[in-house]
């Protein structure tokens, strides 16, 4: 049988009770891969980092609130869908423009994201963040399998 693959696009977010492969291509983004491998849900949530390289670091805060806010969409919707997840864990995937103002930019977004995780009593895995060409995410909610590649 051939695992069924769902597209998560930039700036948007994806839940699955089923045993799915949630796909992203990682260009200047993060992604957020969260699951309860216990009940067998989990969500992607794909964020851009836009790196302006003609003004210094812009991290505003109407983007930084609008990223908040697909979280805790993301996490609100995985929780209503699947209530019995008690034991949520994430992994936060990124990958950095080639720019110099890239990595600044995506440590502001991963560190917010991290902490708003950590107050949602999310478990957070080792992050795996890296530049160069852009990386193709595959994630498998229902066994906590997360694999990147260029």
């Amino acid at each position: 049988m051939e695992q069924r693959e769902v597209n998560v696009v930039p700036d948007k977010f994806e839940v699955t009770l089923e045993d799915v492969l949630l796909v992203a291509r990682l260009q200047s983004a993060l992604a957020v891969c969260v699951y309860d491998a216990q009940e067998e849900a989990g969500a992607l949530l794909h964020l851009r980092c836009i790196v302006r390289s003609t003004k210094p670091i812009d991290v505003t805060d109407s983007t930084l609130a609008t990223e908040l806010l697909l979280l805790d969409r993301c996490l609100a919707s995985l929780r209503e869908s699947a209530p019995q997840a008690k034991h949520l864990q994430a992994r936060i995937v990124a990958h950095l423009a080639d720019a110099p103002q890239a990595a600044p930019v995506s440590e502001t977004m991963i560190t917010l994201v991290k902490r708003y995780l950590e107050d949602g009593g999310v478990r957070l895995l080792a992050d795996d963040i890296a530049a160069g060409p852009v990386r193709a995410l595959r994630f498998r909610p229902s066994m906590g399998w997360v694999h990147t590649r260029t």
